[in-house]
């Protein structure tokens, strides 16, 4: 171990080939651990006077990350955490991008390291984050528990870095048009259309499509509460405030539900069903393989993904003039910022600028 050859006895047993082979199995475990820089001394020889000798095995940064995983584990079974995000920072710490810390003490992560680290991420700027998050929790902890003298993260300017160094998303907003539309819904089978319209006339996201049930209906105001959202499998609040809302529906989506009706309302609190199945949607991915992926193979429309359904919602009501903040209310977005940036080529110029002050001198 670091360029070091360690003997170490093993407890005491009958020497023949089935110790033998033990002992084997063993060893090959240990230089594979120490290859990969996850080797920590005390879990294989705790009584070792090496692994006594060496108390910053503790501080690694292997074993940091490790028990950072175990953590989201926990949070997970304890459904403080999705699993979506679990997988997502589980791929984070396991994977190669993180071994540029292994081997390293906590204490020896430097800023500049930590800076040249991150501007070599081939990633957008949202992977970078993503990446991030596991290795920040772990510096904050560290400097809670009295580990380190700072967090490195507290000495870059890491806004402007991941802005400077990210690759720009290849993701295109590019909404349907009116005629493509028509096409889909064409192409719908009779237990499919009642679905396909509501979402183009309501844009929710997959997941509140998902889980929207008939209690969430208001049918003399013509709303539905938007209250759920599901993420792969498991129901919950939105992450937001401002996605629990009361979502206008217009005749057409009024239509998809009264059409749904004969097909779900006796089967269960879910609103929407799996045609195949008469079970309610599970997944985006179920949604996206079993319906959406044969549906845009049967209109002949160009395939996007279903999310851009969402996109077409929102920009066929700026389209139209509707004002903005509206707009964001129904997406169930905090602020209007993100309609702005997201869908400024399809707001209508004079909500782009502040209107004109009108001055009456007497």
């Amino acid at each position: 171990m670091n360029g070091q050859e360690c003997r170490e006895l093993l407890p005491p047993c009958p020497i023949n080939k089935s110790s033998i082979q033990r002992a084997a199995i063993l060893r090959e475990e240990v230089r594979r651990k120490i290859g990969d820089g996850t080797f920590v001394y005390a879990d294989y020889f705790p009584d070792s006077p090496r692994a006594k000798a060496n108390p910053k095995d503790a501080l690694l940064m292997e074993v940091l990350l490790q028990r950072q995983l175990e953590t989201y584990e926990r949070q997970v079974q304890n459904s403080q955490m999705a699993k979506s995000s679990y997988r997502g920072y589980a791929k984070a710490i396991t994977g190669e991008r993180m071994r540029r810390w292994h081997g390293l003490t906590v204490r020896e992560v430097a800023p500049s390291a930590l800076r040249e680290w991150i501007s070599e991420m081939d990633c957008t700027s949202k992977t970078i984050r993503n990446t991030l998050i596991p290795l920040r929790s772990i510096f904050e902890d560290a400097l809670n528990d009295e580990l380190i003298d700072f967090n490195p993260f507290d000495r870059i300017a890491l806004t402007k870095l991941i802005r400077q160094t990210a690759k720009a998303s290849d993701y295109v907003i590019q909404p349907f048009t009116a005629e493509e539309r028509s096409a889909i819904l064409e192409a719908c089978r009779p237990d499919e259309r009642p679905m396909v319209q509501f979402w183009f006339h309501t844009g929710l996201r997959p997941g509140e499509l998902q889980a929207l049930e008939w209690r969430h209906i208001d049918w003399e105001r013509r709303v539905a509460r938007i209250e759920l959202n599901q993420v792969v499998g498991v129901i919950k609040a939105p992450k937001t405030a401002a996605g629990i809302r009361d979502l206008e529906l217009n005749a057409e989506a009024v239509a998809a539900l009264t059409a749904q009706k004969a097909i779900s309302l006796m089967r269960g609190a879910r609103v929407w069903l799996n045609p195949s199945s008469l079970q309610p949607w599970e997944t985006d991915a179920q949604v996206r393989k079993t319906l959406w992926m044969p549906l845009m193979k049967r209109s002949k429309v160009p395939y996007r993904n279903p999310y851009q359904v969402r996109h077409t919602y929102a920009s066929t009501l700026l389209t139209a003039g509707q004002n903005p903040w509206y707009v964001a209310q129904q997406l169930g977005h905090e602020d209007v910022e993100m309609v702005f940036r997201t869908y400024g080529k399809f707001i209508r110029e004079d909500y782009q600028k502040p209107k004109a002050e009108l001055r009456i001198v007497g």
